[in-house]
């Protein structure tokens, strides 16, 4: 097999572990923000994944420094990508529903699939455009009659949107620039210069508060999970997807997390799940075979 098959496949496998801890981690947010603040939770979050990533790399005896040509490239990925992501992401859930600010948080591939033409000059192919059809399709299918949100909490669907645009160019721009620092250093410092930015705006929004003094054990292990695989294994995992896989492919097979995270919801939480879930996992899952397995068969009758 050729090194580009190995690359596409590798690639392939690190999108399904993507969708799976990622979709997970939705109800293990709501645990955590439950009894912390956002504020908190993220900077906990970036800060603790950071440091992990720095440590894996070290251990793995990568090179920790940056070089300065790449400082600039870092600290814009790490804008669009943490900052941008972790503040709009959390006022949003703070000013609408929690489950359905991540289902309008993962229209993500949608601008990441049109920053793209212009930055990286790749070309939205009919394939392409069909498998994001379908799949922002199942998102509104789950979405259903929950978008008179925008009507109700306009401010709080405007930072989902920001949020996913944010998330979007961070995508395309980290293809964009030629890196040569692993990509474990690369993640670690782009979560610690986003937890750093929002230490400092939670500082000076007044939004960071004590510890709280007793938190249940369910609690406690939601944010263990939520601080560690998401942040580390899940934020390392996609960099290097990007790096694999064209960026509107990695962004497109995204777009599973959200129907994980609705159906870990019904398990962990007793969410209530329907018709509309199930109709929108058929669309989704249509997408991704569309985007990622067809291609491949192609490729391998070819």
């Amino acid at each position: 097999m050729s090194g580009d098959g190995r690359d596409g496949r590798l690639g392939y496998l690190l999108l399904a572990s993507i969708t799976l801890f990622w979709g997970v981690n939705w109800p293990a947010i709501k645990l955590s923000v439950g009894v912390l603040s956002v504020w908190d939770f993220r900077l906990l979050s970036a800060g603790v994944g950071g440091l992990g990533l720095l440590t894996i790399a070290r251990l793995g005896r990568e090179r920790l420094a940056v070089p300065r040509s790449q400082v600039g490239p870092l600290l814009l990925c790490a804008l669009f990508n943490v900052v941008g992501w972790h503040l709009c992401s959390a006022f949003g859930v703070l000013l609408m529903p929690a489950g359905r600010a991540a289902i309008l948080a993962f229209t993500m591939p949608l601008w990441a699939s049109l920053f793209a033409v212009p930055i990286l000059g790749e070309r939205l192919t009919a394939t392409r455009v069909y498998g994001l059809l379908l799949g922002l399709a199942g998102l509104a299918v789950l979405v259903g009659p929950d978008l008179v949100v925008f009507r109700t909490a306009p401010l709080g669907a405007g930072f989902m949107v920001l949020a996913a645009v944010s998330w979007g160019l961070g995508t395309v721009l980290l293809k964009r620039f030629r890196w040569t620092i692993a990509t474990t250093t690369l993640a670690g410092w782009q979560q610690l210069a986003g937890a750093l930015a929002i230490g400092l705006a939670g500082l000076a929004a007044g939004g960071l508060d004590p510890w709280p003094a007793d938190i249940a054990p369910v609690n406690l292990a939601a944010i263990a999970y939520a601080v560690s695989v998401p942040m580390i294994y899940c934020f390392w995992a996609f960099m290097y997807t990007v790096r694999l896989l064209p960026a509107p492919v990695a962004a497109i097979g995204t777009l599973a997390v959200p129907v994980v995270g609705v159906f870990s919801g019904a398990l962990l939480l007793g969410e209530p799940v329907g018709l509309r879930e199930v109709g929108a996992l058929l669309l989704i899952c249509s997408a991704l075979a569309v985007v990622l397995v067809l291609p491949a068969w192609r490729g391998r009758r070819a």
